[in-house]
């Protein structure tokens, strides 16, 4: 009579990953670990204990950690940022309340743009093939004149053209046109944007 045990049949509520193999060694977050604490430190107390209309300071601490501001910018005190140094936002641009740039990759935003609350800018991902979970990174986008309303998510890799317009929770997985009104999960442009005189 055998003992040994008899391999199991694998079932479809096993893990197809496996999280003890995930490494991220090879990523490149751009600064040494304890710049990037004291960053998420200033970031921490200083964002939300300054005042709301103190845009022109907030603007000011992300340029000292690297980040490239244009003139005017607006930036609420609880938008947050990962890694400044990878985030270019151009001139008269706002960036509403709760909003997150997740700056794993390089993410541009143009120039006269609106960032609405609660928007996520997510410039990581992972792969969904892999066992290891491995992380992927690509860069964000933005043209200028681009409105991104309120609790909008885009994704990594993804390029909105100028002018575009990214309706309320939206889910944004790939590239929008310059001049479109677009939303939807996945989001689609519907119509032109037009302006009037």
């Amino acid at each position: 009579m055998d003992s040994q045990p008899q391999p199991r049949p694998r079932l479809d509520s096993d893990p197809w990953i496996d999280l003890r193999r995930y490494d991220q060694s090879w990523f490149d977050r751009g600064r040494p670990g304890w710049y990037i604490l004291l960053w998420w430190l200033v970031q921490a107390i200083a964002f939300p204990l300054s005042w709301h209309n103190g845009h022109g300071f907030r603007c000011w601490l992300l340029r000292r950690f690297g980040a490239k501001i244009g003139v005017s910018v607006v930036i609420r005190p609880t938008a947050r940022f990962t890694y400044p140094w990878k985030v270019e936002i151009g001139d008269y641009t706002w960036i509403g309340d709760d909003v997150i740039l997740y700056s794993l990759d390089r993410l541009t935003i143009g120039t006269q743009c609106v960032v609405s609350q609660k928007s996520y800018l997510c410039t990581g991902s992972h792969n969904l093939s892999d066992r290891a979970f491995g992380l992927m990174v690509a860069p964000i986008a933005i043209g200028n004149g681009v409105w991104i309303a309120a609790d909008s998510f885009v994704a990594p890799g993804v390029r909105i053209g100028a002018n575009a317009v990214i309706g309320a929770r939206s889910s944004v997985f790939g590239d929008i046109p310059e001049g479109q009104v677009a939303w939807g999960t996945p989001c689609r442009p519907r119509y032109p944007r037009s302006m009037d005189q």
